[in-house]
């Protein structure tokens, strides 16, 4: 309280000159920061890395890029054999963390031999003929040296300077966006603002040195979700205080989720025995949540223990994610494929029990990302589609008053002080704020129900401007788009399919809490990523970020991928 008086007394005539140009400052620097942080993430080079090569009896050589192959005659295959005996999707040639290399039939009319032996998995040793519709082949892995090679010459990410360069601008930000919380809250607040903002300037300084030991300096992608985090503290800084400490500690618990994704994905072996209790995990959240939970705005999401909420359908992202990024051994046989749809029609039918539409919406595109990618058939998503639809209608027939979720959509000024008055009253505040917003806590969002987490871009809008708000949603699809980038190069489908799931949930909350705020979709609770006042969405955010970071393989950016010693210092491998 001290602090906040001495400020608040000692300039009281520079407040309003401070927060009138921290207006417009505030979008410049926030500018700066998210372009230092994406643009390398958009520009870098996209080259592949040749890990065998597969040689053909007639002398051709096909480089191996990936660790996990489909091979097939169709040309979305990895490996292409135009070959009218080769099936569309004959074999998957995978690679394993020691070196080591497997061929799996496909369930295919032609069956895959080794050594004239049939076979449904198979380790491949050196010299062994594999044989497919006929024709022969042999597997040639590349050798230490060369992949030593391949570590050294791959795209280098950003350096240490570069590094410490986004974080210094962070912190400004942060200690810059704090003062003006100290002047102009109010005394009793002043403790929460200074352990909210100091809280997250100490978290991103102890996990950049820490990035520096382990020498990876490059810290573009958390950049992106520590300049969120800062933007949600803001937003609860000014409508609800005392909850800034809860956050900051829910923050500081999804690093530590992050840092565990990354070491789980660190070891691809240890990655698919997590993924089996990451199935029973995600189902046992949802019915725990069923038989326990509390239903609260009409949904049946919230759990409490001992007074601390909890949000079990968040988590369950992360467990979903899990188990969808298998690899693509297992993934390729029907068997595996049906255990997968069953378990995601297990998962959205909690959440459809539970009322939690939002959120099963999320999973249901999550599916959509994972199937198609699983696949490459555009038939197989049409399909699924379509059965939302009837699902949909069943629902709706079944449980009528799911309908009065959405009765509002589009009819929002039909009742401006009944149904339709948060939103109306959120378009209007963001009109009021323009451009540049009206000011650190000069806002009226927050007397609003919701204003930090269903509404809250437009509590942003109102305070720091539409400008602001809308580099926040453009930050969340740089990194959709960085995903898409690294997925044509990933190393493995655990990593692929996990990094592009994963910001696929981020991209599509974003366009259903921003957009449903505005009117354009239905307002379904959903949170906006890292933003939302909410521990167990922030915990989840982190995890996401997780599976994104993973599939970073430039040089010395994830600690997913080990550094091998060499000679004259070390390499990634």
């Amino acid at each position: 309280m001290a602090i906040v008086e001495a400020v608040q007394n000692a300039m009281p005539t520079y407040v309003n000159v401070y927060i009138a140009v921290f207006r417009y400052v505030a979008p410049l620097l926030a500018a700066l920061i998210l372009f230092r942080a994406l643009f390398p993430l958009l520009r870098f080079r996209r080259e592949p890395e040749i890990w065998a090569w597969l040689c053909l009896s007639d002398g051709k050589k096909i480089p191996i890029t990936h660790w996990e192959n489909i091979i097939g005659r169709d040309k979305r295959s990895d490996v292409v054999i135009d070959l009218a005996t080769i099936s569309r999707t004959h074999a998957v040639l995978t690679r394993y963390d020691d070196g080591s290399w497997s061929i799996s039939d496909v369930e295919t009319a032609g069956d895959v031999l080794v050594n004239g032996k049939a076979v449904t998995v198979r380790a491949l040793k050196k010299n062994d003929v594999i044989t497919m519709g006929g024709l022969e082949m042999t597997l040639q892995p590349i050798s230490a040296k060369q992949e030593k090679r391949l570590a050294q010459i791959r795209t280098k990410a950003s350096s240490f300077g570069t590094g410490v360069t986004n974080v210094i601008l962070l912190s400004l930000f942060q200690i810059l966006t704090c003062i003006g919380f100290l002047m102009t809250g109010k005394a009793e607040h002043g403790t929460s603002y200074l352990m909210g903002f100091g809280g997250l300037m100490l978290s991103q300084w102890l996990l950049f040195l820490f990035y520096t030991v382990i020498r990876r300096p490059a810290f573009e992608v958390e950049s992106v979700a520590f300049f969120l985090c800062t933007m949600g503290m803001a937003v609860i800084c000014t409508v609800a205080p005392g909850e800034a400490v809860k956050q900051l500690i829910s923050a500081m618990l999804g690093i530590g989720l992050f840092l565990a994704v990354l070491w789980a994905l660190r070891d691809l072996e240890r990655a698919k025995v997590i993924r089996y209790f990451a199935v029973v995990a995600g189902i046992a959240m949802l019915v725990a949540t069923l038989v326990f939970g509390t239903s609260i705005n009409g949904a049946k999401n919230w759990i409490f223990i001992r007074g601390i909420s909890l949000q079990p359908s968040e988590l369950s992202k992360l467990c979903f994610v899990f188990v969808g990024a298998s690899t693509m051994d297992r993934i390729m046989t029907k068997r595996n494929i049906y255990l997968f749809i069953a378990y995601s029609v297990a998962i959205c039918g909690c959440l459809a029990l539970m009322s939690d539409f939002g959120a099963a919406l999320i999973f249901f595109c999550a599916f959509l990302i994972i199937a198609y990618m699983r696949s490459g058939s555009v038939g197989t998503v049409a399909l699924a589609v379509t059965s939302l639809v009837f699902a949909g209608v069943l629902v709706l027939k079944i449980a009528p008053h799911a309908l009065d979720r959405f009765a509002n959509w589009r009819h929002i000024w039909d009742d401006p002080w009944g149904a339709g008055y948060q939103q109306t009253q959120a378009l209007m505040c963001m009109a009021s704020g323009g451009l540049a917003g009206l000011g650190i806590n000069q806002g009226w969002m927050r007397n609003l129900f919701a204003a930090d987490s269903d509404v809250v871009i437009a509590t942003v809008s109102e305070e720091w401007g539409i400008l602001m708000a809308v580099l926040l949603i453009l930050s969340v699809i740089a990194l959709a788009l960085f995903s898409v980038r690294c997925a044509s190069m990933g190393r493995s489908s655990f990593y692929t399919i996990g990094s592009c799931t994963a910001a696929a949930i981020l991209l599509v909350q974003v366009i259903l809490n921003a957009l449903g705020t505005v009117d354009v979709v239905p307002l379904t609770g959903v949170t906006f990523p890292f933003l939302s006042n909410g521990g167990s969405s922030m915990i989840c955010a982190w995890g996401l970020l997780g599976f994104i970071k993973a599939a970073d393989t430039r040089q010395n950016a994830s600690f997913a991928v080990r550094l091998l010693k060499t000679r004259g210092g070390e390499a990634d491998e």
